[in-house]
């Protein structure tokens, strides 16, 4: 499984800042991803000087240079972080159901809760980030999420579908599904848990799958979340 300037173009996918507050909490590290974040998504990237960051979060340029080797390593930082929950959740879903209907569902469920939960909407930013050093690693990451989908999603996928589409850009389109958060919360709209179950359940809709079907996973998703997933829980 976040906008920029106006004048900026949304890229294909995800990547899924102010002066912090005195009460602000979390490591250095975590301050500059946020405050970093805040200022991406309000300036954009070219924008933003790693001076800027450094006084958001009150510290000098050169602590900054302790954490981060500049913004680029930020940005490849905050784009990896819509993405690396979801990939590490994927193991321990399958590990808990052998259903696949449910496996999928709890897999963007996830998805959707990484985008949902990140504290800026960094999903939309100025072409130029395409040119950052390490865009190019979280472009692999993001595909292989894809091809994760695709795995999970081809076992449960009408015939129609599957030869509508085909499995390399059924993974594609159900990242795509999942990213309809960015879009939400760039129009102001709270992801609440009514709004990620029928995201998620969208995504078993996209397969081909009926409904009676998708409300059996989503009640069995339901019990195996409260039980083994609170972590990943809102």
């Amino acid at each position: 499984m976040s906008s920029a300037p106006a004048s900026g173009k949304r890229r294909g996918g995800p990547g899924r800042p102010r002066l912090l507050p005195q009460h602000h909490s979390g490591t250095p590290r975590e301050q500059i991803l946020d405050a970093a974040a805040r200022l991406f998504t309000s300036k954009g990237f070219a924008a933003t000087s790693t001076r800027e960051i450094a006084e958001a979060v009150g510290i000098r340029q050169a602590s900054l240079y302790y954490h981060f080797a500049g913004k680029d390593e930020i940005l490849s930082e905050l784009l990896s972080q819509t993405i690396r929950p979801t990939v590490d959740s994927v193991a321990r879903i399958e590990s808990i159901t052998d259903d696949p209907d449910t496996t999928l569902y709890l897999v963007a469920l996830t998805d959707v809760r990484t985008l949902a939960r990140a504290p800026h909407n960094i999903g939309y930013l100025a072409p130029d980030v395409t040119q950052v050093q390490g865009f190019e690693e979280f472009t692999a990451a993001r595909d292989d999420l894809a091809a994760t989908y695709a795995r999970l999603a081809e076992p449960i996928t009408s015939p129609e579908v599957l030869g509508r589409l085909g499995t390399s850009r059924l993974g594609k389109q159900l990242v795509h599904t999942v990213e309809e958060v960015i879009s939400l919360r760039s129009a102001g709209s709270r992801i609440d848990l009514d709004e990620a179950a029928w995201i998620a359940s969208s995504c078993l809709r996209l397969c081909g799958v009926d409904q009676a079907r998708i409300e059996l996973a989503k009640k069995t998703a339901e019990t195996l979340d409260q039980v083994d997933l609170s972590e990943n829980g809102d």
